[in-house]
């Protein structure tokens, strides 16, 4: 990525400013999304991409190894303030989620959250098509008497979104089965791309796959997204989160970014997520592509 000026010579950099993101597929795209927009505007940035699941991310940017990542509103409330008594109700609330967010982190931690992506990237179940045709799965209470039923049942996974309470424990306590450990195949990486063509090509045994509301494979695999009823899953809309003293030194970035992700909507994300996950193309070119196009960058 190149750095941004004026034309008329040299311009003195702003920052450095340490960008990292998630190990996923749309982590890297939104992280380099932040670290083009920036660049264009005269900043310098610092390649951190791929720093790590939720947890490593996370404890990067409160050591200040990192000085922003693209994070997912309803993480604050259910994993980095998961102790507190929060309204089930916030959680089914877009808008409510962000406030309570970033009010909590910025009273706790010191992070500034900017206004998110009007999209939901909520953690999801899919199965091939057929087999939710065959055997009338819409849903997940559909999926769980399928199991409980003695369906043929295998899901591919990261170790967080077996382990998180609000993850797939939060869908067998809500709609009432429970997977043995042979029924689950745990993978090291949070991709959702790889877990989505196991379960669409059926590798051993896998029949089913945790993904993203805004994953690109999912069409293009020909999967089936199960309905969620209860409302187990809450809001997850993308925003940056920022140290609070880079914002405090350069509160510009609030409006530089501020309208890039409000473009970013579901089927955006998908699109741009597609590219990588399926075409193989690279998360930066990828992001700075799109960036070009929407006149974001030069």
């Amino acid at each position: 990525m190149g750095c941004g000026g004026d034309g008329d010579g040299p311009a003195e950099l702003k920052g450095p400013i340490t960008i990292g993101s998630k190990i996923d597929v749309e982590g890297p795209v939104l992280g380099y999304v932040m670290a083009a927009v920036l660049e264009d505007a005269g900043f310098e940035v610092v390649d951190r991409m791929r720093t790590g699941a939720t947890d490593v991310v996370r404890r990067a940017l409160l050591a200040g190894e990192i000085d922003a990542y693209p994070e997912y509103t309803a993480n604050a409330l259910t994993v980095f303030y998961a102790d507190e008594q929060i309204d089930p109700a916030i959680l089914q609330d877009a808008a409510a989620t962000y406030e309570e967010a970033a009010r909590l982190d910025l009273e706790n931690e010191n992070i500034v959250w900017l206004a998110p992506a009007p999209a939901n990237n909520t953690w999801a179940v899919a199965v091939p098509r057929a087999l939710a045709e065959d055997n009338a799965i819409g849903t997940l209470e559909d999926w769980a008497a399928y199991i409980n039923d003695g369906g043929d049942v295998k899901v591919a996974g990261s170790q967080e979104f077996f382990d998180r309470d609000d993850a797939m424990p939060g869908f067998e306590a809500a709609y009432g089965f429970s997977l043995s450990a042979a029924q689950k195949v745990s993978l090291a990486t949070g991709d959702t791309a790889v877990t989505a063509r196991a379960a669409a090509e059926g590798t051993d045994g896998v029949n089913a796959a945790m993904v993203y509301g805004t994953d690109g494979t999912i069409a293009a695999l020909d999967l089936f997204v199960l309905g969620d009823p209860l409302g187990v899953q809450p809001i997850y809309q993308p925003a940056p989160i920022f140290r609070a003293e880079v914002i405090d030194e350069y509160p510009e970035i609030a409006d530089l970014l501020e309208p890039v992700f409000a473009r970013l909507d579901l089927e955006t994300l998908q699109a741009l997520n597609a590219q990588v996950a399926l075409e193989g193309q690279d998360a930066q070119g990828v992001a700075e592509s799109w960036l070009s196009a929407e006149g974001f960058i030069e």
